[in-house]
């Protein structure tokens, strides 16, 4: 096989970092080449003021015994909360729920646990909505927590991939930032940032990567770029990639999950600081879960998801703080404005040139698409990505176990042609 390097890793997120670690550790000669200015991917962090870290991206080490950045950030000295838990209130068109109303909401998650379960074991792939009960009353709240966690709304995803996500209810946030720990954990690795990968080809027993400051062979080349950068044909495959690629990346798009911080000021300590609610005003069609001064950090922070939070990314920076900002004092009381001011983060993940959403979710009946993106083409062609996990998509160390996995396969090829 002749090359110049044994791999070329398109993309520095989590996966193509992993990658390069990997490769490292087996000897393999690699380049890591990144279209943006940053390495990190959908794994960001940046500061509301000085000590104020916030997460743009993923911020929760999911299913934690199981997740290997519990250990990274044990060795990098990032401290993360244990709980992982959530006890928030629920603001409910003008007031608080009672307690037989919150259990009332409990049942319903509940029972959509049961007649999830049952769908399943009778060997169907319905969407989530097709099997749900949208009647009730509290059918909103299940919706909106759903899409922050899928990225996408209920009809849009089926329960096969929900039941394949191994998920052990060990969500741990990290207190400095996930972001953070990501490009402490990734800060030795060399790559070449602002290259934008333009062509991949297949060339003699090699392949030839383009990008904009030149080109690069190699014996194979492993890309870890989202679904929507592969669907929307930003990369030029030649010759093009099989239909069976292209499905898969077509059926698992990137939905929307964004985050919008407000600095607080002023701000004591024990006033409200550390409570969290998720608000549904008089005119609202979905709620919005809202914290305030979490880890003892001072600003709000809220989230939106799905076709709404795409919808609101759209109306521009300001509309999300102005959304924000009301339900905030609707909630937690009009003293609260003045503790509000102008230095905010809003994120925009659908409009980001460098992944073009949050992160994926299999349409309904497509769960299986996993396991065909992951396949390579040739054995020149490696892919990974949190797309590519089945157990562990949609999260940062889906992507990282996947860059690992995706590396193994591309030592077996490099070795079997020496």
């Amino acid at each position: 096989m002749s090359g110049d390097v044994d791999v070329v890793i398109v993309g520095a997120g989590a996966a193509g970092l992993s990658a390069a670690k990997e490769a490292a550790q087996k000897g393999l000669s690699f380049v890591v080449v990144e279209a943006s200015h940053r390495i990190g991917g959908r794994a960001y962090t940046e500061e509301l003021a000085p000590g104020q870290p916030f997460d743009l991206g993923c911020h929760w080490m999911h299913s934690a015994s199981l997740n290997p950045f519990v250990a990274i950030a044990d060795q990098h000295g990032f401290a993360y909360r244990k709980d992982g838990s959530w006890d928030h209130d629920i603001w409910h068109r003008g007031a608080l729920l009672g307690e037989e109303q919150r259990q009332a909401v409990r049942a319903l998650g509940e029972a959509d646990e049961q007649a999830i379960a049952k769908v399943i074991a009778e060997g169907r792939n319905d969407s989530i909505a097709d099997v749900v009960d949208l009647d009730s009353p509290w059918r909103p709240y299940h919706a909106y927590w759903f899409s922050l966690s899928t990225s996408v709304d209920i009809d849009q995803t089926g329960v096969l991939d929900i039941a394949a996500y191994n998920d052990t209810d060990e969500n741990w946030p990290v207190i400095k930032g996930y972001g953070a720990l990501v490009a402490a954990w990734a800060s030795d690795v060399p790559v070449t940032l602002n290259s934008p990968v333009e062509r991949i080809r297949l060339k003699g027993d090699g392949v030839e990567v383009v990008t904009k400051g030149g080109t690069i062979s190699g014996r194979t080349v492993l890309v870890t770029v989202s679904t929507n950068i592969l669907s929307s044909g930003a990369i030029i495959f030649e010759p093009g990639l099989p239909d069976s690629k292209q499905a898969a990346a077509l059926e698992l798009p990137l939905g929307v999950h964004n985050r919008i911080a407000i600095l607080l000021k002023d701000m004591p300590a024990g006033d409200m600081m550390g409570q969290s609610s998720t608000v549904m005003l008089e005119e609202d069609e979905i709620p919005l879960a809202i914290e305030l001064g979490p880890y003892g950090l001072s600003h709000a922070v809220a989230v939106t998801g799905g076709r709404f939070g795409s919808w609101l990314e759209r109306q521009g920076q300001q509309a999300s703080v102005d959304y924000l900002s009301e339900r905030i004092l609707a909630a937690f009381g009009n003293d609260m404005a003045k503790h509000l001011t102008d230095r905010v983060i809003v994120t925009a993940w659908e409009g980001d040139p460098w992944t073009l959403g949050s992160y994926s979710a299999a349409l309904p009946g497509s769960h299986q698409q996993r396991a065909v993106l992951g396949q390579p083409i040739e054995n020149r062609i490696f892919f990974a990505g949190e797309a590519t996990s089945t157990d562990f998509y949609s999260t940062c160390h889906g992507a990282y176990l996947s860059g690992i996995r995706a590396i193994e396969q591309v030592a077996g090829t490099v070795r079997s042609a020496i």
